[in-house]
């Protein structure tokens, strides 16, 4: 067991008290961290204020060059970041890897975007009284970014806040998960190592109920980007005040298989898009909504691919899939699932549970108006619906109050069009799963899905102020 310290105002700190990391798979105790308090808050921002001053007097290739060191440095630790992924959050080494894996490439797409962020010129004299007037925009940075990240991506929803804000020139505050502090703290290692100003960025570890309440209360602080449930996003929009809020947040992805889908295929990539993660992914596949005329032979394809999906221990070859974040969370999931049950659904295959783990299940006959239909579900299961057309089927995916991904399996491209035009979700996907993105692409969902977009480009853009100039010509 290891004793980490925080990053706070500048310097590495024990904290007065402390929390344990506990790997959800065993139930051993692998770290213990900081538990900060309100008053470490407080001085995380007040650092950050000052680190934000410096920041932004940091050209754009400087800022760039540190995060292109840290993409360096990051690609040579790839196997140390992702056996601690693998640690605290009971992720599969080999998904594991793949996430630390993309560590690099991350870091330097958001060198590449700030460096490049500008502002436009403006047409005035398209408007009468124009005449004889420059205009143009300018971007700077908002200032102090509070960044509260999840435990699912320990790393990578780390970088798409923590990337994007330092290339605009921001200092940033970073809330890591309780469940999963340790990958961030490796993270703020190799950025200060990098030569990052080290009062650009704070890491405080403990209670996201003590220490988020202040930190995104704090007038000072000018922007929070905030990855997690929808319940906690409303919270923050309470309590922020006037701010620029990114929020994403729940889902319960939709994923529509049609009468004239290769059924092999889809069948294919639900069985990873419902399961990668333990299904612990906000655009994980968690309805399935097949047309009746082929909902046997669909099945048929589903079911064996998922009962050869291995979940057990994260550091064994064997599995595909390692344990939920921890067991009380795979309690939940596993009443989940018997609750449908309870309400006449029928699971073809897995929802056992060991633990925290829970074996990947395939539930049918889910009715749209049940729990597992209408509830983040956050875990391996898919709840499969029939439906009777295309009509039918974009109705009921639409029927959520979520909105962030979705997909479509179709061979019309007719019924394709009208996927893409009529169904309420941020990413949509003919021909594959919600469960796919790539960093060149806006990221982020409708509804109670959350605000605002990420992707470097796009998290750029919030995380900077936008200016206009006006030069005016001599009387």
């Amino acid at each position: 067991m290891s004793e980490r310290q925080m990053h706070l105002a500048g310097d590495w700190t024990r904290g007065a008290e402390r929390q344990e990391v506990l790997n959800p798979y065993s139930g051993e105790v692998i770290a213990t961290v900081p538990r900060a308090r309100t008053s470490d808050a407080e001085r995380a921002v007040a650092a950050a204020v000052e680190g934000a001053r410096q920041m932004r007097a940091l050209p754009a290739h400087e800022r760039a060059a540190i995060l292109n060191r840290a993409a360096a440095i990051a690609d040579e630790r790839v196997e140390q970041l992702a056996q601690t992924i693998a640690a605290e959050a009971g992720k599969a080494l080999a998904e594991a890897r793949g996430e630390a894996g993309r560590a690099g490439h991350i870091l330097r797409v958001s060198a590449h975007e700030g460096a490049a962020a500008a502002g436009e010129a403006l047409s005035l004299d398209a408007s009468p009284g124009g005449e004889g007037k420059l205009g143009f925009t300018l971007r700077q940075p908002c200032g102090v970014v509070v960044a509260i990240t999840p435990f699912n991506y320990p790393l990578l929803l780390v970088l798409h806040k923590v990337g994007p804000a330092l290339a605009a020139g921001n200092a940033v505050v970073l809330k890591p998960a309780e469940a999963t502090p340790l990958t961030a703290l490796m993270l703020c290692e190799i950025l200060l190592e990098a030569g990052l100003p080290p009062l650009a960025l704070s890491v405080i570890t403990g209670s996201g109920s003590e220490l988020g309440p202040a930190l995104c209360a704090d007038p000072r602080v000018r922007k929070i980007s905030f990855t997690g449930s929808t319940p906690v996003g409303e919270a923050i929009t309470r309590v922020a005040g006037v701010k620029r809020l990114s929020l994403e947040l729940g889902a319960t992805c939709p994923t529509l298989v049609l009468a004239d889908a290769d059924l092999e295929a889809a069948a294919a990539a639900i069985a990873v898009g419902g399961y990668v993660n333990a299904g612990q992914v906000c655009i994980s596949v968690q309805r399935v909504l097949v047309q009746s005329a082929v909902h046997a032979d669909f099945l048929d394809a589903l079911v064996p691919r998922v009962a050869a999906i291995e979940a057990g221990d994260p550091l064994a070859a064997s599995s595909t899939i390692g344990s939920l974040i921890s067991e009380r969370e795979a309690q939940r999931v596993e009443r989940a699932i018997a609750e449908a049950v309870d309400e006449g659904a029928r699971v073809l295959v897995g929802g056992e549970r060991d633990g925290a783990v829970v074996s990947p299940a395939v539930v049918d006959g889910v009715a749209p108006s049940a729990p597992l239909s209408r509830d983040e579900l956050f875990g391996p299961a898919v709840a499969v619906t029939p439906v009777a057309d295309v009509d039918e089927a974009i109705r009921v995916a639409n029927d959520s109050r979520y909105g962030l991904g979705a997909g479509v399996f179709t061979k019309d491209v007719t019924a394709a069009m009208r996927f893409v035009r009529e169904v309420d979700a941020g990413a949509l996907h003919v021909n594959w799963t919600p469960l796919w993105r790539a960093d060149p692409m806006p990221y982020g969902g409708l509804k109670g899905s959350g605000i605002g977009k990420e992707g470097p480009r796009y998290a750029v853009e919030e995380m900077t102020e936008l200016k206009t100039v006006v030069i005016h010509g001599l009387a």
